[in-house]
């Protein structure tokens, strides 16, 4: 994963503001999502764990082990502290140090955006889930992230509208997300998603495009007349034989 640095310089804000109860699309679609796709695992990855908030979700559903991974020292002792019946490891996302098939679930929630190498990070993925494994995938939607696109308010056609921006070119940018806070994403069309997975034998069973909940349009007002714009992309796949 890039810039580790930078994920380390920031952990805090992400332990703040992305823990239990403390954000709503976790907690009103990302949650409910991960709870329903993982229903019934028993042996789970969630690979970028961060501090551990959806690992605990999955151990306090009764799956019999769960392991998160994650690059940064700094969200892994957190997530150790916050416990929860989980386990954790670090790894990045390029040699998960597990064998072949050792899960039967991984999930991975907004990660692979901050991905560089995205084939071998879904080849990994694909090598330590089971035959029948399930893949859950959680990014930023590609529409979303593609560069320059935003909400434009134009005064002299007295439009306002959400415009994309050039969707098929890869790019890599820094965000300010907070005051302070600034973190690499990159941009992929979907279609370099759906076939790498395709390619390492992850059928896609379903997608959803949610809208964004209404917890976050309270907070986020400037979002609610793009609110028929996903800002979430949700895929799970099935590892084949």
């Amino acid at each position: 994963m890039p810039d580790d640095d930078l994920w380390e310089q920031n952990a805090a804000w992400w332990q703040e503001g992305f823990t239990d109860g403390a954000d709503p699309e976790y907690e009103e679609q990302i949650l409910p999502l991960a709870r329903e796709c993982l229903a019934g695992a028993q042996r789970v990855l969630d690979l970028g764990a961060g501090e551990g908030q959806l690992a605990r979700l999955v151990a306090r559903d009764g799956a019999a082990r769960v392991i998160g991974v994650d690059p940064t020292v700094a969200q892994l002792t957190v997530a150790g502290e916050r416990g929860g019946g989980v386990h954790y490891a670090r790894s990045d996302a390029y040699a998960l140090p597990f064998p072949d098939a050792s899960f039967d679930a991984v999930v991975v929630c907004l990660v692979f955006e901050h991905v560089i190498k995205l084939e071998p990070a879904i080849a990994e993925v694909a090598r330590v889930l089971e035959r029948g494994g399930r893949f859950v995938f959680f990014l930023n939607h590609p529409l979303l992230q593609a560069p320059n696109s935003g909400w434009v308010i134009d005064t002299v056609l007295d439009e306002q509208y959400w415009r994309i921006g050039p969707y098929l070119v890869e790019d890599i940018a820094m965000e300010e997300l907070a005051l302070g806070v600034s973190l690499p994403f990159v941009h992929r069309p979907l279609s370099r998603y759906v076939n790498a997975m395709a390619a390492n034998g992850l059928l896609i069973e379903r997608m959803d495009e949610p809208k964004p909940p209404e917890g976050f349009l309270a907070r986020a007002e400037e979002y609610r007349d793009a609110a028929e714009i996903p800002r979430l992309l949700l895929l799970v796949a099935r590892k084949q034989g």
